[in-house]
């Protein structure tokens, strides 16, 4: 069965740049720790301008943080350690990082989901809609708060 953790950004979670917003480069990062894990990554965004997006900002990582990735049906034949698109993924990959306003259909087939509960009223608003879809589908949800894009507080809340 699939888990779900849902990591609850504050405010105080902002990026400076404002490049992107808190949650993609919360999933960059996230999608950098799993890559470093050698597990398989994709990240799974609304729209084509959104994965361009995403794309663009993990070629800024540095040279000792580089993380292996591509674009949907570019590079390697069976795709780099992280994959990133607005469609479904052609190749198994052990985590979903969701960046979707939705709940995808193919999320039962991986082993994880990473989901995001923004700052933004109506982004939140969102986050309990995919939650409760979530938790319809019988996945394990559990939540986690960031304050800032650089850790994550070691308490859990899993949900059942």
């Amino acid at each position: 069965m699939s888990q779900v953790v849902f990591y609850i950004l504050d405010e105080q979670a902002e990026p400076e740049s404002q490049v992107l917003p808190a949650h993609f480069a919360y999933a960059c990062s996230t999608a950098a720790f799993y890559y470093l894990q050698n597990r398989k990554v994709f990240i799974y965004t609304d729209t084509r301008q959104d994965a361009f997006a995403v794309d663009e900002y993990l070629w800024q990582f540095d040279g000792d943080s580089f993380v292996p990735h591509n674009l949907l049906g570019e590079g390697p034949r069976f795709g780099t350690p992280v994959e990133i698109s607005w469609q479904a993924p052609t190749h198994p990959r052990q985590i979903l990082i969701n960046l979707s306003s939705n709940v995808p259909d193919f999320a039962v087939n991986f082993q994880q989901v990473i989901d995001f509960v923004p700052f933004a009223e109506l982004l939140k608003i969102a986050a309990r809609t995919r939650y409760s879809a979530y938790k319809k589908m019988g996945l394990t949800l559990s939540t986690q708060t960031v304050k800032n894009t650089e850790t994550v507080e070691s308490t859990t809340k899993t949900e059942d």
